[in-house]
């Protein structure tokens, strides 16, 4: 393979990835404007965020399936095409409704990630792998932090719609530099889409995500909301009893006992879940007025986690590196370990901006070390017919631990609260409720004991190490 055009495609992969992030962190600062332009509540703007999610963890495995079966980079080219036609889509909304039904498509774009992932491990030689994908994983970083900053200031200065806009624009430019410039990648297997497969796969998780977007607002114990769960729990094992008896499943089951595979899906799950939960905590955390937060604005908690992103900008590829001469195993340990120590740090030393940003630094060089590892895993677990639909498959799994992350932050900041009050006239005056001391302490020992769990999971790691030559 032409090392230039390689290289050609990895960079336009890592804008493409970097703007899919931006787009997906400018929306969270447009969300009050939103709600105020619409006239609607909170519960409904919530769905802005939630529909993309949804049918973006769906669509990883679909179209990473697909990809295996017709080409990634037609599958690819066809995600992001959904993806900027729904972003033009959304700054023309005329009420909340097709908002919420334009970030729904949007959620198709969410399966570049790992077509993405499957791509340059079909392309590079397995020894550069790894660092490739860590350059790829940094654009989660790089994203949210020019999201948060430049959407920040686009949404209080132009207004919300104008950040769709411009992001549309740039994507239009991204999908023909995509079309010219991304290898194509020919399909790795005849078998036929299992449609019956992908429909009870659907069955299973769409409510479980619903569930759990649903719960902080509409209550955990309603019939709407156990009448999800009973859905999920129905067609999980029928989806597996499906798969199980066709000839051509959307997943062969056995690649799941792979060891890799099987500690790659439950770190990814349980590590997406301590990672969540620590980012839905700091927001608040940030934005609470003093002295039960740091009372800072969204655009300042923006800047707050530009050297964040740098770090993790940078730590990346070292990381990729690093898996050929170590092997994923190590990292896997020492990224739970520095993870545990930010957390602790989080915990008992966040009083001002800079002891934030160096805790969060220092989980973040943690969380770096699980993430590639785990992504570099599944990818040279899997047989090449195979890879597109195994990380979509990850990625699905790790979305769900994301969704859980949050659950437990809001179940923590909703039971330990305190009132906001003000001396008026010589009268104390309960002005409002805030999560307490007790709330983000509970958080982050909830955090402290989700990476040691995955610290335990990291044990299991069956580590190996690339020469060079050797192919993915």
């Amino acid at each position: 393979m032409d090392s230039k055009a390689t290289m050609r495609t990895l960079v336009t992969l890592t804008l493409m990835l970097t703007l899919v992030n931006y787009v997906e962190t400018m929306v969270i600062p447009a969300l009050p404007k939103i709600e105020t332009q619409f006239s609607t509540t909170a519960t409904t703007v919530a769905w802005i965020t939630s529909a993309y999610l949804i049918v973006g963890a769906i669509a990883s495995p679909l179209f990473g399936k697909l990809g295996d079966r017709y080409g990634k980079k037609k599958v690819y080219l066809l995600s992001i095409g959904f993806y900027s036609l729904a972003v033009l889509l959304a700054g023309f909304s005329p009420n909340i409704y097709f908002l919420i039904f334009a970030r729904a498509i949007q959620g198709l774009g969410y399966a570049t990630f790992p077509l993405a992932i499957a791509i340059i491990t079909d392309l590079f030689p397995r020894e550069r792998v790894a660092w490739a994908q860590g350059i790829l994983s940094a654009t989660l970083a790089a994203g949210p932090a020019l999201g948060l900053l430049i959407g920040s200031y686009i949404v209080q200065d132009l207004g919300w719609p104008y950040a769709f806009h411009t992001a549309f624009l740039l994507s239009i430019i991204l999908v023909i530099i995509s079309a010219k410039y991304i290898v194509e990648i020919p399909e790795k297997t005849k078998e036929k889409i299992d449609y019956l497969g992908a429909t009870f796969l659907m069955l299973t998780v769409v409510p479980l995500l619903l569930y759990l977007s649903n719960g902080p607002n509409v209550g955990w114990a309603s019939i709407s909301q156990l009448s999800l769960i009973v859905v999920s729990v129905i067609a999980f094992p029928i989806f597996l009893w499906a798969e199980r008896r066709t000839n051509e499943p959307l997943m062969r089951l056995d690649l799941f006992r792979v060891r890799n595979i099987m500690v790659a899906n439950i770190a990814g799950l349980i590590s997406g879940a301590g990672m969540f939960l620590m980012f839905t905590g700091l927001v608040y955390y940030l934005q609470l007025p003093q002295p039960y937060g740091l009372g800072l604005s969204i655009i300042e908690s923006g800047l707050l986690m530009a050297p964040v992103a740098l770090v993790m900008m940078i730590v990346g590829p070292i990381v990729g590196r690093l898996i050929n001469t170590t092997g994923p195993k190590p990292l896997l340990i020492t990224g739970s370990v520095i993870s545990i120590f930010g957390y602790l740090l989080l915990d008992t030393f966040r009083y001002t901006v800079y002891e934030v940003v160096l805790d969060v630094m220092i989980t973040a060089v943690g969380l770096v070390n699980i993430m590639i590892p785990l992504v570099n895993m599944v990818a040279v677990s899997l047989p090449e017919e195979q890879r597109g639909i195994g990380i979509g498959m990850n990625t699905l799994i790790r979305t769900i631990g994301s969704s859980i992350g949050p659950v437990i932050s809001t179940v923590f900041m909703d039971t330990y609260t305190t009132w906001i009050i003000y001396d008026y006239n010589n009268q104390i005056v309960p002005v409002a409720q805030v999560p307490s001391y007790s709330a983000f302490h509970y958080m982050y020992t909830a955090a402290v004991g989700i990476m040691f769990l995955n610290l335990i999971v990291a044990l299991f790691t069956r580590n190996y190490v690339i020469k060079a030559g050797q192919h993915a």
